[in-house]
């Protein structure tokens, strides 16, 4: 049975998307058979992000709505063995993520993969909850920078309150924090929180440290995960924090911060042992 992981921000323009990409083709080099679900409805970048734009005939909205099958809209990745992908229309309203609907997918995706990845809409709307909603881990993506990190706060909270597993009174969804596009320079000048101040504030358990970096939106503009490009630190990065999702314990290459975290990265472990 599949885990559904929602990867979720309050602001928008934090890599959400490229992380959605760039983990589920992670947790594919792996060996794990995954999906990656776009449920941002009427923008639709995970597509391109992933370069199969040119393949898509149906999308979620589509089987959802009964006008094809799922296996009509799932795209089968040329790179990666085991990932495929799930577009979402780009022309329709988000309203056309009824939770029937979604359920009914869900279920579908659950009985033939060993992960399925959400990728979000940022924020609060209907769009973002619906995709929480059936979630059994998330993955809330940040930025070190105030705005970004006081609404990630925000989605937390939705996180801990307007799931399936909350409204049934189950275990409440397992939380991880991915802190994107640090900068170490600019922490020291102060532009940019600490890595510390951001763990204070949000209290979730660190996931990984994304370094900035150029080749992000270089392999976004051609269409491949960063996690394929051996020579990009963010690359690097992303597949440390895949790593870590998986149960290894793995060093904080990125954080300029490191005696800071050794605290963080032990409570971390402490959390996965527990889960």
């Amino acid at each position: 049975m599949a885990r559904i992981i929602v990867i979720t921000s309050g602001k928008g323009g934090v890599g959400k998307t490229t992380t959605a990409a760039t983990f589920g083709t992670g947790l594919a080099l792996q060996g794990n058979k995954t999906v990656v679900v776009d449920f941002d409805v009427g923008l639709r970048n995970l597509d391109l992000i992933m370069g199969c734009e040119r393949r898509v005939v149906f999308d979620f909205i589509d089987v959802i709505a009964g006008n094809a099958r799922l296996n009509q809209a799932l795209i089968k990745d040329k790179r990666v063995d085991g990932l495929y992908i799930l577009p979402t229309s780009q022309t329709r309203d988000k309203d056309a993520l009824d939770r029937e609907g979604v359920e009914k997918v869900m279920t579908e995706l659950r009985a033939d993969f060993d992960y399925i990845v959400c990728d979000s809409p940022a924020g609060i709307e209907h769009g973002a909850q619906v995709a929480l909603y059936y979630a059994d881990e998330a993955i809330v993506v940040t930025n070190p920078e105030v705005s970004s990190v006081r609404d990630s706060d925000r989605m937390i909270g939705l996180l801990t309150s307007k799931s399936k597993r909350a409204e049934l009174n189950e275990e409440p969804i397992k939380q991880h924090l991915l802190i994107t596009r640090y900068d170490p320079e600019r922490v020291k000048r102060g532009e940019m929180l600490k890595i510390d101040d951001v763990l204070e504030m949000l209290a979730l358990p660190l996931l990984g440290v994304i370094p900035e970096s150029k080749s992000v939106l270089q392999a976004s503009n051609t269409g491949m995960p960063v996690i394929l490009d051996d020579k990009s630190t963010a690359g690097a990065a992303y597949r440390d924090a895949v790593g870590r999702f998986l149960g290894e314990q793995i060093e904080y290459r990125f954080a300029a911060e490191k005696k800071g975290l050794l605290n963080r990265l032990a409570f971390s472990r402490l959390w996965r042992k527990g889960a």
